[in-house]
């Protein structure tokens, strides 16, 4: 039986535990990517982050996800979740992604 992966709020866990895995991470990038790349034009997806230390190998591997899928990420760094909402809206960025405490639940 297949355990699922999101919860209310999306992927949690313990940094480099499963599901919380740099592997997983570029996963979810490649997926993201696939989800929102949908004509020819070029993609954006924001992703932010909090300031704890695991969120730097979890960023990396999902951007490089998102990246390899051909879709430009835009890296902003340790920002709340209501800035990271704001910035890809007013960039008219596809999507956002925020990297959280739940990686350390």
């Amino acid at each position: 039986m297949k355990k699922k992966l999101f919860g209310t709020d999306g992927v949690r866990g313990v940094a480099n535990i499963h599901p919380m895995t740099t592997e997983i991470a570029m996963q979810l990038g490649r997926a993201i990517a696939y989800i929102f790349k949908k004509d020819d034009r070029r993609h954006r997806i924001v992703i932010g982050k909090d300031t704890r230390l695991s969120g730097y190998m979890i960023e990396n591997a999902l951007a490089s996800g998102i990246c390899s899928m051909g879709v430009d990420v835009l890296l902003v760094g340790p920002l709340p979740t209501p800035g990271i909402a704001f910035i890809t809206s007013s960039m008219l960025a596809d999507a956002g992604v925020v990297i959280s405490a739940s990686h350390n639940a």
